[in-house]
């Protein structure tokens, strides 16, 4: 056995598009993502096949699950089905940290 560890601190972000940045950290069953939303970022409605589930650590987002919309702030958390449409819409002048947890892991965020 081997353990692999990372400092968030340490990581640099990747720009996913503009006003969306990540850092993800991957084990065997389960990818760890941050997300940095900006206020002027252009959601995309996206679905995968992973559950994720949103932790908002700072600032307020409208989540768009389905047809349901649901305004979370620091604390607020949800679950995303897999193969459901979501996304989310930054609320008022500050960015959003979140972190997201996705089951089975996305090999793709490495």
């Amino acid at each position: 056995m081997s353990i692999h560890a990372i400092n968030w601190n340490e990581m640099p972000w990747k720009q996913i598009r503009p006003g969306v940045e990540q850092k993800a950290f991957s084990g065997e069953g389960a990818t760890v993502a941050l997300h940095r939303l900006q206020p002027d970022h252009e959601p995309k409605p996206h679905k995968h096949p992973h559950e994720q589930i949103a932790y908002i650590i700072s600032g307020e987002v409208d989540f768009h699950v389905g047809g349901e919309v649901v305004r979370m702030g620091p604390g607020g958390m949800l679950v995303v089905p897999p193969e459901v449409l979501h996304h989310a819409v930054v609320v008022g002048d500050e960015e959003v940290l979140n972190l997201d947890v996705f089951t089975p892991c996305r090999p793709e965020y490495a």
